[in-house]
């Protein structure tokens, strides 16, 4: 009976559906009854996977930052205890510690910054940006570190006003991000790669290096938070894991898309925004 169905229902038994039998003038009660159990579903099922999410998001942090502070930790011990043979060898400690502060540092910057951009009501500070200049002042600000990992920038342009209206400080945070990431995986090649191609509505950016390819099983999950290679924690993601989804986060709060492509000698990302 319609009756003893509801009141099993009521009881959070979302797995049973009303039978739904036309003619008897409540074939559309039992319908709208089934649709609020499908809503109803649905929205557990979401609980549960935010509550996963958490979990894993805790869980990685931990391990994040559990590692370095070991570090720290016991250096300091060290040279607390005169554990030491001369000043190199308390320069050399001293110089761990500090590399492994400046992770922890450099991880709770991207951890808050990757919390904000996951807020859909930031404050975006927009206005009309040129992506090609934007794009020739980032990658004069990287000449040192291309000249240190023996690469050339080669940068081709197909664009005539290549405006975006965009909040500038955090469309740089995407192209350093991706240039970064270029640099630190693409030394066995020798270039670097930067087109910008305007089309009727939109503006790409291509950034491409020629080191190893990015495996095909990691390909789906590269802009995943926290996401690890199963070769090394941080490859391809960024010292901390988050840079390539707060990369992400940034170009869709501007309506845009991130991709990725990659093949046996080849990795390109491809940043697609809107037109002004």
């Amino acid at each position: 009976m319609l009756s003893e169905e509801v009141q099993s229902i009521a009881k959070a038994n979302f797995d049973k559906k009303v039978v739904e039998i036309d003619g008897n003038g409540l074939g559309l009660l039992a319908e709208s009854i089934n649709e609020m159990i499908n809503q109803a579903q649905k929205a557990i099922e979401e609980e549960r996977r935010a509550k996963q999410i958490k979990n894993d998001l805790v869980t990685n942090v931990a391990h994040d930052l559990r590692s370095p502070l070991t570090s720290i930790l016991g250096y300091l011990n060290l040279i607390n205890n005169d554990q030491y043979r001369d000043e190199i060898e308390l320069r050399y400690y001293t110089q761990i510690v500090q590399s492994k502060a400046e992770r922890l540092h450099h991880l709770i910057n991207d951890l808050f910054e990757y919390t904000f951009v996951q807020n859909k009501e930031i404050l975006m500070v927009k206005a009309p940006i040129n992506i090609e200049e934007m794009i020739n002042q980032i990658a004069v600000q990287y000449r040192i570190q291309l000249q240190e990992a023996g690469m050339q920038v080669r940068q081709s342009t197909a664009t005539e006003n290549p405006i975006t209206m965009g909040d500038g400080t955090k469309l740089v945070r995407v192209f350093e991000n991706l240039i970064q990431n270029a640099i630190r995986y693409g030394k066995d090649g020798k270039y670097l790669d930067i087109t910008i191609v305007e089309h009727e509505e939109t503006i790409e950016v291509a950034i491409s290096n020629y080191g190893q390819a990015i495996p095909s099983v990691d390909l789906p999950h590269i802009f995943d938070r926290f996401y690890r290679l199963e070769k090394s924690r941080s490859e391809y993601t960024g010292g901390s894991g988050l840079g390539l989804a707060i990369a992400k986060s940034i170009v869709e709060l501007h309506n845009g898309a991130i991709t990725v492509e990659s093949t046996a000698m080849k990795t390109t990302f491809i940043v697609t925004l809107l037109k002004e």
